[in-house]
């Protein structure tokens, strides 16, 4: 196991080797910023504009679910800055309504829309210049925790193609700071254990911090890493553990004031997370596991409901990747076991388990399906991407020619399949990670009308789906919003009416009135026509 472990951290990685990585940065840097306004603004992505402009959900349906009729034009100064509404505003908008997301990203991209605009393309190259963080991080924490270069280069070449990590780099959400953030945490977490550095444990006190206040799943890692470090101190009262109590305490402390706004929003927290709490069987969730792991690594199948004329049975046949792939992951984590020492493999488990653990238990146990929402385990994600580099990086240089070429094929093909999937869902106007899937098409129908006017109401998810619609629609358009059971007094000077996802009951009582003809699929869309005509 030494001379291994000897072996692989003097290894330097060959020509052939630091080529294909720098191909693949050149083409993760590629996907990460090509065609970032082409995928739907979809819905969590326009409440991040919501709270970007400083207003509440409240506030909006208050001021726009009134019955008037508004131009689009006049809508989208809620998904932007904008003179009414500052900072502050921003803060606190994510204070009442949304505590359970903290408000580092927000502020940071507030400010960062207020220098460069509010397009789609410019809200969302915050998330990809940050993604790119991820890549010396990877690096710096293979180094760590594996002191072996080719090990480094190859877990910065999976990340850099990796189809999820690349997909919420394109997001108007949090998740790929989170990313960067777990990264950060945890090679300056191994740093300072390794060195005792004052300095250091300061940094991780710092890091600690961050991850709080980007995501609130990230007490989980200060409890993966207590774990750790009690465990490799053979859980006696050391100098280390010392360090790590206090360091995280004061990252904590820090976090006291975002903790007070969350016990204060805690109904509301409970009220708009109850979607996750609906029971599922063992067997979705088990599916929904493996294909969640799966799609860090390849996803291309997944084509066919966002391409819908594209007819290439080839990349359907790629979902029979996914058993393979969920062998080449559970197989890195048992070679890891056999191959480096404790305090190597039990960093990997831990930071895998924990937080996978911790939503996988309750949802078996009392029911939901948080632990299928895979943006929510990115630090299990970041586990399997230390164990599989490792894996590739061990085989590949074996002195075994069968074994070095046969894993030399499997980072091929997995590489290859990253690579692949990034260039399908590149040119997809959404992706499995989006709902809202249907707007694209809704919004060219209503587009091409002279005239048109959208109405509709408070029902379900539309709030949301609607200010992902705004995104799509031509100024022309304008828009009719309501409360249910109110009903809209509609004008008779367009052209065309059309009704957006409306209610049973909303349906039935337009009916009275009107004929509403369904124009899209799902009954999405409707449009009104006078009874007669």
């Amino acid at each position: 196991m030494i001379n291994r472990q000897s072996i692989i951290a003097k290894y330097s990685p060959p020509i052939w080797l630091r080529f294909l990585i720098i191909i693949l940065l050149i083409l993760g840097i590629f996907f990460r910023f090509a065609y970032l306004d082409r995928k739907v603004y979809w819905h969590d992505e326009a409440y991040t504009s919501l709270r970007i402009s400083g207003y509440t959900k409240t506030e909006f349906v208050q001021k726009v679910f009134n019955g008037r009729v508004f131009a689009v034009g006049d809508i989208q100064k809620y998904q932007q800055p904008n003179s009414e509404k500052g900072l502050i505003n921003t803060i606190n908008s994510l204070a009442v309504e949304d505590a359970q997301h903290p408000p580092l990203y927000y502020v940071m991209l507030r400010l960062w829309m207020q220098f460069f605009g509010n397009s789609v393309a410019i809200t969302r190259s915050l998330s990809a210049i940050i993604s790119l963080i991820a890549f010396p991080c990877i690096y710096w924490l293979c180094l760590e925790l594996f002191q072996s270069p080719i090990t480094a280069w190859i877990g910065v070449a999976l990340l850099t193609v990796s189809p999820f990590h690349v997909l919420y780099a394109q997001e108007a959400r949090e998740f790929g700071l989170w990313m960067v953030t777990t990264l950060l945490e945890s090679a300056v977490l191994l740093r300072a254990i390794r060195l005792g550095s004052k300095k250091l444990w300061g940094i991780y006190a710092v890091t600690v911090a961050l991850g709080l206040y980007t995501f609130l799943f990230s007490g989980l890692l200060a409890i993966a890493y207590g774990i750790y470090v009690f465990a490799i101190e053979r859980f006696r009262f050391t100098k280390t553990i010392k360090a790590y109590l206090i360091a995280t305490s004061v990252g904590f402390l820090a976090f006291v004031p975002w903790i007070l706004t969350i016990i204060n929003g805690l109904s509301e927290i409970q009220r708009t997370t109850t979607s996750t709490q609906t029971r599922q069987s063992v067997s979705v969730l088990v599916s929904g596991w493996i294909s969640n792991i799966s799609y860090l690594f390849a996803d291309f199948w997944r084509y066919e409901p966002f391409f819908r004329d594209l007819n290439l049975p080839v990349l359907r046949w790629g979902r029979f990747l996914i058993p393979l792939l969920l062998i080449l992951v559970i197989y890195s984590f048992l070679f890891l076991y056999g191959q480096v020492g404790k305090r190597v493999w039990l960093f990997v488990f831990i930071l895998s388990g924990v937080p996978a653990l911790a939503f996988i238990l309750p949802d078996l146990i009392i029911g939901g399906k948080v632990s299928l929402r895979a943006r929510y385990v990115i630090p299990c994600y970041v586990g399997i991407q230390l164990a599989v580099p490792y894996l590739l990086a061990s085989q590949i240089i074996t002195s075994k020619l069968i074994t070095r070429k046969f894993w030399q094929v499997v980072m091929v093909v997995v590489i290859s399949s990253g690579v692949l999937s990034c260039a399908v869902s590149s040119q997809a106007e959404t992706w499995w990670n989006k709902s809202s899937h249907a707007n694209p098409q809704i919004a060219r129908i209503i587009n091409k009308a002279n005239n048109p006017l959208l109405i509709s109401s408070n029902y379900s998810l539309n709030i949301g789906d609607l200010m992902s619609l705004v995104h799509l629609l031509d100024q022309k358009v304008q828009m009719q919003l309501v409360i249910e059971p109110s009903l809209p007094n509609i004008p008779n000077s367009f052209s065309e009416v059309f009704l957006y996802n409306p209610s049973k009951e909303f349906r039935y009582q337009l009916e009275r009135k009107y004929k509403l003809v369904d124009v899209f699929q799902y009954s999405r869309l409707w449009r009104l026509e006078q009874k007669g005509t």
